[in-house]
This record gives structure tokens, sequence and C-alpha cells, in this order.
């Protein structure tokens, strides 16, 4: 275990912004790990865990709190499930992208439309990250953490991970340090059904239909390309986290008057209804380019936010509450931030908009 005083966080992050950490200690090896709960004791909090930086925002003034960097690595087969599919534990540092590679290439189905979003393993449950039909609390069986207030190691089921549409249990919490998961992926050389237009029309498919594990995955990617969302691709809108709103979940009553409106919605796996927070970014008037605050705009590609020469994590959350209440007043949706703030609370950018609640809809055990 490697620890350093004083380091700077934003070359840490995709979005370069924010000061330095007091204190970072980097973990690469588990067995390191009681070293580290020894460590964060000493300063009587838990630590704020950092991975790639992807879907973070830095406070200016850094954090007094210490910094755990994951870097552990490692992926292996741990048995068989009952229904058939390959029980995959991975460490928590471990990028995703080499994971959903390794899956695919190994012909198992389940990470595939995951294809080239950033970031760590242990990013995924605290999101549910997913894309264009898939998340990761499909496969989800369980997770290993570190539970800071009971001071001890725990298992936990996905059921008990609380996974909702970008959350969990996990989100705006430093209670626990995830350490491991495990995935159950299904054996077959065919992707899930192609669920998304703009992935069947890459394929020249019908929607619905199932095409070699892949194909998929260099459609995503291909589509994800096309919106700048593939981070060495990017160009000029490279200082990113990706999505920076959630798509929020209406009402019916909202629902019909977006659908005359012409809006998208979705019907999502927690049984939420959503309409695209792009195109109400793009209703209430902002343009890709669009300037919004001191050194961010919106991405050229995508209606996202990016930065630029000039940000600051200051600047940055100014221009997050100025979308939030631009789309308010000509939509009259909410959007939600799904960026994770690392700073002391007196440090929150004024004008960003509350998070969301930290548990979402709970689903059914996993084998």
């Amino acid at each position: 275990m490697h620890i350093a005083y004083g380091v700077p966080l934003a070359p840490m992050t995709t979005l370069h912004l924010g000061g330095p950490a007091t204190a970072l200690s980097e973990l690469r090896d588990l067995a390191d790990f009681p070293a580290v709960v020894a460590w964060a004791n000493r300063y009587g909090t838990a630590p704020f865990c950092l991975g790639h930086g992807s879907n973070v925002l830095v406070s200016d003034a850094g954090s007094s709190r210490p910094v755990l960097r994951l870097a552990t690595r490692g992926v292996e087969v741990r048995g068989t499930a009952p229904d058939g599919r390959v029980l995959v534990e991975a460490q928590v540092g471990h990028p995703l992208r080499d994971l959903v590679e390794t899956t695919v290439e190994e012909g198992l189905s389940g990470l595939e439309m995951l294809s080239g979003i950033p970031g760590t393993v242990g990013a995924t449950p605290v999101q549910n990250v997913g894309a264009y039909g898939q998340e990761i609390g499909d496969c989800l069986v369980r997770v290993r953490a570190w539970d800071w207030k009971l001071g001890r190691a725990v298992t936990l089921s996905a059921a008990e991970c609380a996974l909702g549409h970008r959350t969990s249990k996990f989100k705006g919490t430093t209670r626990w340090t995830l350490l491991t998961l495990v995935l159950a992926l299904r054996p077959s050389l065919l992707s899930a059904p192609i669920t998304y237009r703009s992935v069947a029309g890459v394929l020249d498919v019908p929607v619905g239909s199932r095409v070699p594990l892949r194909d998929a995955a260099r459609a995503v990617l291909t589509v994800r390309r096309g919106k700048g969302m593939v981070l060495e691709d990017s160009g000029i809108d490279h200082r990113t986290v990706g999505s920076v709103f959630l798509s929020p979940e209406v009402t019916g009553a909202q629902q019909a008057r977006l659908r005359a409106a012409g809006a998208p919605l979705n019907s999502f796996p927690d049984g939420s209804t959503r309409v695209s927070a792009s195109w109400l970014i793009r209703r209430a008037g902002f343009g890709l380019r669009t300037a919004v605050a001191d050194g961010v705009r919106v991405s050229s590609r995508h209606y996202t936010l990016v930065a630029r020469s000039g940000a600051s994590a200051a600047s940055f959350g100014q221009a997050v509450g100025t979308v939030h209440r631009s789309v308010l007043r000509h939509t009259g949706v909410a959007l939600t931030s799904e960026v994770d703030f690392l700073g002391d609370s007196r440090t929150y950018p004024p004008g960003w908009p509350s998070p969301a609640a930290p548990a979402g809809t709970a689903r059914p055990p996993r084998p």
C-alpha cells in the first residue's frame, strides 16, 4: 500500500478538475486492505473511493478526507450457477472495458452492450451501470465489501444492494468500500436481443435481433463514438463524465404532455418510464457547443456538459445548476445530476441540484 500527501486529484479524473487530496492511498493488492483500514482509522473516517474518476467532480478545494484509489485487478471464473450461467469474479479496480472485452472474447453474454464505457468494475454496482438495454443488475450475483460502520467485511446479494436506475445503496455514501463482485454470464455465441434502434441500424438488423457477441459490442462502440462518448475518440470533448444528468422518471400526466411534444419516452427494468435528458436539454434551448459557464459548454456531439480551458469545479457546478433550472422552467421536468461529488460538504457547488435518493428499487436475488 502506497500513501502520499497533497496529491493533485484532477489528473485522476476525466474532467481534469479539482484540488488535492490531503492524503491518498493506492490499493493494488487486496491482501493490503487491513493496512488501509488501519490508515483510515487514524483519520477517524471512511475514505472517499476513487477508481478511474470517469463519473467524479472533485471540489476545487480538494478533500481533507482521505482518498483511497482502488487499483486492484483480476478476473476469475468461480463455477456455474444453477441456471447454467458462468460465475465470474472481478476485482473492483479492474477496468470495465477490459472485463467487457474479455467476456465477449470468451463467449459470455451479459455485458456486451456496456462496450466502451470507461471506469472500473467497482463503479458498476454503485451506479447500476447500464446502456442499450443491459445493466449490471441483470447479472450481478453478490458483492464483497468493507462496511466502515460495522468495521468488518460483508457479502451482499444483488437484492441487498438495492439497485435502481443508476443508483444503489452505495450511491452517495462512504459507508462501504467495494472489494470484489461476482457476475453470472450466459455462455452464448449470440448477444442479448438488440433493443435500441441506433444499434440495430448500425448492424442493419431488425430491433429484437440477436447477433454475434463481437458484432454487438462493435456496433455499440460505433454508436458511442458518434456521440463522442468513447474517451480516446472524443477529440475536443475529452474532458467529460459522459451523461451528466439522469433521464428523469415522469408521471402519467407528464408522459401525455411530453409525448404530444414528441419527446422520446422509454420503459426501464425498474418499472419506471423516463424521458431522455438529452431531449429535455435541447428543448430548453441549449444547442451543441453552447457555452454555459466559464470553461464549460455543451459537447459538440452530444447533449451533455464538457470542460474546456478556464473551467473549475465551481463553474462546472454552476453549469449543472443552470441547465437544471432552465430545463425545469421550459419543460416542467426536474433533472438530477448523476455525477459523484468528491469534497467536503462546505465546498459543494452552489446551484447543484439535489442528488437522488441513494437506494433504488430492490431486485430479486440472483443465483
